[in-house]
């Protein structure tokens, strides 16, 4: 996918090569790149850089407690389900395959969401 130039090239590499450890998942986006899987979007990466995954209510809580503060606002809301992926993490290709595949994982147990697109 073509570099976008508003967005910060250091953590769009970062989650480009996040995503591409999942060889099933595509990224999507023109301007706000995600990923999904049946109308559920499980990643994404803000304007500012803000690298987020969605994960289970249980691994959620887990990763919160590990990295305290990381719970996503977008819009001056919380988003349910979304942890921001640190850079220390980001930036370790071992441990950012680890917890796309977490959220992917949990992606696949989501109700498939109708497309709203006209065919």
């Amino acid at each position: 996918m073509a570099k976008q130039p508003d967005l910060p090239e250091p953590q769009l590499s970062q989650y480009e090569a996040m995503v591409a450890t999942q060889p099933d998942v595509q990224r999507k986006g023109k301007t706000m790149p995600y990923t999904s899987l049946n109308g559920n979007m499980f990643s994404f990466m803000a304007k500012d850089g803000l690298v987020a995954v969605r994960l289970s209510d249980e691994e959620r809580e887990k990763f919160l407690k590990k990295h305290p503060g990381s719970a996503v606002q977008q819009y001056g809301k919380t988003m349910k389900g979304y942890v921001e992926v640190p850079e220390e993490i980001l930036s370790n290709k071992r441990r950012a395959r680890a917890l796309f595949a977490r959220s992917y994982a949990f992606a696949q147990t989501l109700k498939a969401k109708p497309s709203k697109r006209k065919p």
